[in-house]
């Protein structure tokens, strides 16, 4: 288990959420884009620019017979700990 506020401040999540993911889903492709700098002066947006959104592209065997609604649930279920940490948005594209 992560501990998010133990961090340096302006520490990146993205090697953080992309250990996690890849530990959790083996998968066959797997980007994690933080896009936080994109979305400044929008709600959510952090001051730094960091760690409020981000975009995960994945192809893993794990969601093969599994809805879509399943596997964002399973996506966020993995990444809990960041959306309790200010993660503010998550774009999931499933390869």
């Amino acid at each position: 288990m992560l501990n998010l506020d133990a961090l340096p401040p302006l520490s990146s999540w993205q090697p953080l959420i992309q250990e996690v993911l890849q530990n959790r889903f083996d998968p066959r492709f797997l980007e994690v884009l933080d896009e936080s700098a994109h979305h400044a002066g929008h709600a959510g947006a952090t001051e730094s620019g960091m760690n409020s959104h981000f975009r995960v592209r994945i192809a893993s065997d794990k969601f093969e017979g599994l809805t879509r609604v399943q596997r964002h649930r399973l996506v966020y279920d993995s990444l809990q700990e960041f959306l309790d940490h200010g993660l503010h948005a998550l774009a999931i594209e499933f390869r």
